[in-house]
């Protein structure tokens, strides 16, 4: 038996180890092929010795199926699931109930009823939810506390040790069937004949899963795979290797199965279409619209809102998280909203009593979207979601003047609430919030004393105070037509109005000084005074600071922005620089 075989004709030796003295007709329903095909199959396996006369598996057949079949498990929940949203904040996606049994028992007792007992769960997220398990259900925890830096990738790493003949499956799917299995004969991974447009693979004739080109639909990856013991060798070395990539810390572990342009291993359909990954609300509801974590507190605080019933809320739809918070959109009555959740360590980042009295000071001002609800004391808020509109585009010349002419515009307001921004304040405060830690950064205190000495120049200047927006970064500028809205006022407060010039380009992450000068003009329609154009340099350099000691706050959360806090952190270094040139020139 030195030949390889097909996965039809592993299928089949599978399939004959189960059911003694089957008819070749119904062996050939259950592969889903011709007779004659397995007639060909059936002869195969007879010359190359797997099977005797009588098409059974002869012993050295059964040794092999006994050395590739399941031993252990693994099942995957460190994530915090965001797509979940709203109700990640209350449940970890794994202990979501569906038809009246959590996700994470099914699939435990899925396991253990084909013999399956060596179980370790990879937990991080509301890693304490899980621990009950241990004691119910006699399963291995293991914690990934990176899960909020990094994908399940880096949770198999974290058990390398244990992939030979294990089965691997995410938290958050549901088996209506068992399809767990006895005996085992090659490596898979389970997808759907049904298409979509989230996956990057195919299922091809050959049963391999092939990466799709552009702009193709793929089958539907379920995220279950079972890994031999030869497969397993190989992708723990790959693991290996890809976690010592900075490319793949925020990757899915698939990407250990790639070998050229397909997976390692055979793809498997679910024909019955009985496994479901569960990623959102929607699917939660799709699949049981009874299960009490639909039940969502902040659900039914939207549904108060509006004077409605939770099962009006529809089409609720996780938004890209934001900097600072995280989002979701959802419909009622045929339109459109935005749900605003405060983001991780966000109490001590923004002050909510404040933010509610702006909105109450530009309420009838038209050049936000339209408030339906804020709570000044959590920051829940519930806004209109602005139809056709687009964010600005900061490397295009008219949407960066159109942008500083509504910017200058709303400064002339001079609309005032009864507290300020303190810049500098705000540098220390969020450098105090590291409680004690040094900064990544081994010449932060130099920085930091450099952009200091600029706070002199700034107080030399004659200022017109006003409302301030603070966060007028071009995402915060949306786009239809001619009207241009300006949201999130988090920040803001009474402050030099140049200031929102400086946190423009910091966002914009200007690669050359032309372009900040060219934004600058932009808003003073090229007559700006020299030391004016010298504070907002200023105010860059102290932006970047800012922000970056924000970014270190909220990477000791697990938080990163990668590129950003890098280069808000050589703001504060290039345009210190820049001042002192500037300075020595006037001088």
């Amino acid at each position: 038996m030195n030949k390889e075989i097909d996965k039809i004709e592993k299928d089949t030796i599978l399939y004959l180890l189960e059911h003694e003295s089957c008819p070749q007709r119904h062996l050939a329903e259950a592969m889903g092929c011709s007779l004659g095909k397995m007639n060909q199959i059936l002869k195969k396996l007879k010359e190359n010795g797997y099977i005797d006369a009588e098409n059974r598996p002869v012993q050295h057949t059964k040794d092999l199926v006994e050395c590739n079949s399941p031993k252990r498990a693994i099942i995957l929940a460190a994530g915090s699931g965001m797509r979940m949203v709203p109700i990640n904040t209350e449940v970890s996606k794994g202990l979501l109930q569906v038809k009246g049994e959590v996700l994470i028992e099914r699939v435990i007792r899925q396991l253990k009823e084909k013999g399956i007992t060596d179980i370790t769960i990879v937990v991080g997220f509301m890693k304490e939810q899980y621990e009950y398990l241990i004691d119910q259900y006699q399963v291995d925890l293991v914690v990934n506390s990176q899960y909020a830096k990094r994908n399940n990738l880096y949770s198999l790493y974290l058990v390398r040790e244990r992939l030979e003949n294990a089965y691997i499956i995410p938290c958050d799917i549901w088996c209506e069937k068992n399809i767990f299995r006895i005996k085992e004969l090659y490596s898979w991974y389970l997808v759907q004949e049904k298409k979509t447009k989230e996956s990057n693979v195919y299922l091809n004739g050959k049963n391999q899963l092939v990466r799709l080109r552009s702009q193709q639909n793929g089958n539907v990856m379920i995220g279950i795979a079972y890994l031999n013991s030869k497969d397993a060798i190989i992708v723990k070395e790959r693991l290996e290797r890809l976690e010592n990539d900075e490319a793949y810390r925020d990757c899915f572990w698939e990407e250990a199965l790639w070998e050229g342009k397909r997976f390692l291993i055979y793809g498997r359909v679910d024909d019955a279409k009985s496994a479901y990954e569960i990623n959102t609300y929607e699917e939660l509801r799709e699949l049981d619209a009874s299960t009490k974590n639909l039940e969502s507190d902040i659900v039914k605080l939207v549904a108060d809102v509006f004077q409605t019933d939770t099962r009006e809320i529809r089409q609720i739809e996780v938004l890209k998280k934001g900097m600072t918070n995280r989002s979701f959109q959802f419909s009622y009555l045929d339109k459109r909203y935005i749900m605003r959740i405060p983001g991780e360590g966000t109490d001590f980042l923004i002050n909510r009593r404040q933010e509610y009295d702006v909105y109450e000071a530009i309420k009838d001002a038209d050049i936000c979207d339209r408030i339906y609800y804020l709570n000044p004391d959590n920051g829940y808020k519930i806004t209109e979601y602005l139809e056709g509109v687009r964010i600005c585009d900061p490397y295009q010349e008219a949407d960066v003047r159109a942008c500083m002419r509504f910017l200058r515009e709303f400064h002339q307001k001079n609309i005032k609430v009864a507290h300020t921004f303190d810049l500098y304040g705000k540098i220390d405060y969020y450098e105090g919030l590291w409680e004690g830690k040094p900064s990544c950064y081994q010449d932060y205190e130099k920085t930091k004393e450099q952009v200091f000495q600029l706070k002199g120049y700034i107080d030399s200047i004659e200022k017109e105070i006003t409302l301030t927006h603070v966060d007028a970064v071009p995402d915060n500028f949306l786009i239809k037509g001619d009207r241009i809205y300006l949201i999130d006022w988090e920040y803001a407060g009474m402050q030099d109005p140049h200031l929102d010039i400086a946190m423009f380009a910091a966002y914009a992450l200007y690669p050359e000084r032309s372009y900040v000068d060219a934004l600058i003009d932009a808003y003073f329609e090229g007559e700006c005074p020299k030391q004016t154009r010298i504070k907002i340099y200023c105010y860059l350099s102290a932006v970047g600071l800012l922000w970056s000691n924000w970014c270190e706050y909220k990477s000791g959360l697990g938080v990163e922005f990668g590129e950003y806090s890098l280069r808000q952190y050589r703001f504060a270094k290039d345009y210190y620089k820049i001042v002192q040139e500037e300075l020595k020139s006037v001088n």
